[in-house]
């Protein structure tokens, strides 16, 4: 299994010995963009990361907040792109549906690039109705690391957020990693 991090403008310094991959968070909803992002993708790329990106999604506006991620990111062979679906600030979510479209469109605007689903185990188990995870599911379950507990297929799993969130993925080694990005 690979080792990675993913991050947000929180962790402003983070390191990259032993780490396979990294996913930034980019943007949430239709105005905020990280004030770390340039800085996080570029110390990545230098260690010779696998960069992923993600969105944090709000209820409404979905394809309006697909195209603000996609204007936000990087359009570079490789990178990974994902969906954070999760409860916001002000506890409300976006459905299964919106969920599902988010995932849609931005496969539709960047058809070269892997597009992948976080959630957690709750949302994968009692709120998703589809099982559509775009090219892979990444789960949070902070449980033994690789061990999920969930019977669907994965890709990534986040298994604890001490001291920051960590992350196994399902891959021998980082040229199948990077062969996968790059729908090798």
């Amino acid at each position: 299994m690979l080792h990675g991090i993913d991050i947000s403008s929180h962790q402003k310094s983070f390191e990259t010995d032993g780490v396979d991959f990294v996913f930034i968070k980019a943007t949430e909803g239709r105005s905020y963009v990280s004030p770390q992002l340039a800085d996080q993708t570029k110390r990545a790329r230098d260690a010779g990361c696998t960069v992923g990106f993600y969105h944090f999604l709000w209820p409404g506006n979905i394809e309006a907040q697909a195209e603000y991620f996609l204007a936000k990111t990087e359009e570079r062979e490789g990178d990974l792109l994902a969906l954070d679906w999760e409860r916001t600030g002000d506890g409300t979510a976006a459905t299964g549906k919106e969920k599902d479209a988010f995932l849609r469109e931005i496969k539709r605007l960047r058809p070269d690039h892997r597009v992948l689903l976080y959630c957690n185990r709750d949302f994968w188990l009692n709120r998703d109705t589809t099982s559509y995870a775009g090219d892979g599911l990444w789960i949070a379950d902070y449980v033994t690391k690789g061990k999920p507990r969930i019977k669907a297929a994965w890709c990534i799993h986040q298994y604890t957020d001490t001291p920051l969130d960590q992350n196994v993925a399902d891959f021998g080694d980082r040229e199948e990693l990077t062969a996968w990005a790059r729908r090798g």
